[in-house]
């Protein structure tokens, strides 16, 4: 077993792992990169690029839908396959190693893990000693106890992220992100596409309202959703995979796609070699993301917030800690997003959470095609709802959610707003670009019902409630 000394090792390539590796090069600290599986992790091969490039022309056609003077668009899955193959890199992660390599990297693709202070030891026979580690393993899909499951067969968003073709009909189990794209993704490809959903509505995390808009606008598109129904068993009829449910009801598909979350990937990486006893939910970390003495951990293995954008901040708060600069994670504005047509974005506490927190909130909801212009001028028959959520004793925003069409893009102000605690008095007197969605964030915190009287603490003013004629519901 050779050995080598690094200023640090990173054990795991994802998004996290990548941005630690980066800053510290920048840096000029001498590293190594640990990665059994491909560089870039979940999210660039089988997650959130895949996805988000299969999603785009199903959009459009939405889009093309809803635009006046537009015909709707066709959807030809060959090329689009194709594309989403050249953004994948064929899932060849060879260029991606030769890169960080003639940058002074060294890059080795075999399991790694930690074999005591300061070394990671990896399956071909390296010992690589470092000042620090940062554990960067992400997380691997859920597969339920379902009988029957793995002698049918299933797919996780791996499989169905790299399909060749699209098939004749789709069952997914769970409602999580991945089923809720990707059904209206299919759906629109002429595939037939069922929900099957334990809880009573999908986007859990969420407000249930956005649960409800979720499904109405999966059922505009065709999509099948059973809530509150859970699978108990499933079997094979020659092609063809039967989910049973719990009610004596049967689903049929042409395949079954799992679900129902990710789990941290803490096993067999010799954590216990370190002191380090990870939970169901992850490895505990700092707000430095320190883990332990000498070792940081960021990403999904931490599982505070599984996000590629989460696992890239925390990358970055680990190496400036590594690099002893001054960095601490604050997690109080991470920004959800899901692509469906139109987006679901949201951002900070629910009004429950922040009840639940102890806050004294207050929360205006408002229809946008009601409140403001934007939406007529973007498409026919305009949909989209914004709801804010306010700390009243502050008087600053705390949470928001949207369902319209580029709230992805747009949440942004909320979150800024939310992280550096801009004064709700600030908010109601910027001026937004018409016509724009963003106006709406204004129109929103004036439709703040008037009896609130927030006290913005920091400005010492007072405002009440402005008419904007806007419908609040």
């Amino acid at each position: 077993m050779s050995n080598d000394h690094y200023d640090a090792v990173i054990l795991g390539a994802g998004p996290g792992g990548e941005v630690a590796v980066n800053t510290l090069a920048k840096a000029g600290r001498r590293l190594a990169l640990v990665e059994c599986e491909l560089i870039g992790g979940e999210c660039t091969n089988w997650g959130c690029i895949p996805t988000k490039t299969l999603l785009r022309p199903p959009d459009l056609r939405g889009q093309t839908r809803r635009a006046a003077g537009a015909g709707e668009s066709t959807l030809d899955f060959g090329p689009l396959a194709s594309y989403r193959d050249y953004m994948v890199s064929d899932h060849d992660d060879s260029g991606r190693v030769a890169r960080y390599e003639a940058r002074g990297v060294t890059v080795v693709k075999a399991a790694g893990r930690l074999d005591g202070p300061g070394r990671v030891v990896t399956e071909d026979g390296r010992a690589l000693d470092a000042d620090a580690v940062v554990v960067a393993t992400g997380a691997s899909a859920v597969v339920p106890p379902i009988p029957g499951l793995r002698e049918a067969g299933f797919w996780t968003n791996r499989e169905i992220t790299s399909l060749d073709a699209i098939p004749e009909s789709v069952v997914f189990i769970g409602g999580g992100v991945v089923s809720v794209e990707l059904s209206q993704f299919l759906a629109r490809l002429g595939c037939s596409v069922t929900i099957v959903q334990g809880p009573d509505r999908l986007a859990e995390r969420e407000e249930p309202r956005v649960g409800e808009l979720l499904a109405e606008m999966l059922g505009e598109d065709g999509v099948e959703i059973l809530l509150g129904r859970r699978a108990v068993g499933v079997r094979r009829d020659g092609d063809t995979r039967i989910v049973e449910l719990e009610d004596g009801g049967e689903v049929r598909g042409a395949a079954i796609v799992v679900s129902t979350g990710r789990r941290p990937r803490t096993q067999a990486i010799g954590l216990e070699s370190v002191g380090i006893h990870a939970g169901r939910r992850g490895i505990e970390i700092d707000e430095r993301c320190r883990a332990g003495e000498g070792v940081w951990a960021i990403g999904d293995v931490t599982g505070i917030a599984m996000f590629t954008h989460v696992a890239k901040y925390q990358g970055r708060v680990a190496a400036r800690d590594i690099l002893g600069e001054p960095a601490r994670a604050d997690y109080r504005a991470v920004p959800r997003v899901i692509f469906t047509d139109p987006e679901v974005a949201s951002v900070g506490l629910t009004e429950d959470e922040a009840r639940a927190a102890g806050l004294d909130v207050v929360s205006a909801t408002i229809d946008l095609p009601t409140a403001i212009a934007r939406p007529y001028t973007y498409e026919q028959d305009p949909r989209g709802v914004l709801s804010v959520v306010v700390d009243r004793r502050r008087g600053v925003l705390v949470g928001a959610w949207a369902v319209a069409p580029l709230a992805g893009e747009w949440i942004h102000q909320a979150v800024l707003a939310i992280r550096a605690e801009i004064p709700v008095s600030v908010l109601t007197d910027t001026i937004a670009q018409f016509p724009t969605f963003s106006e709406a964030f204004g129109v929103a915190l004036r439709a703040l019902p008037a009896e609130s009287q927030l006290v913005d603490q920091a400005a010492g003013a007072r405002f009440d409630r402005e008419e904007d004629g806007v419908v609040t519901t």
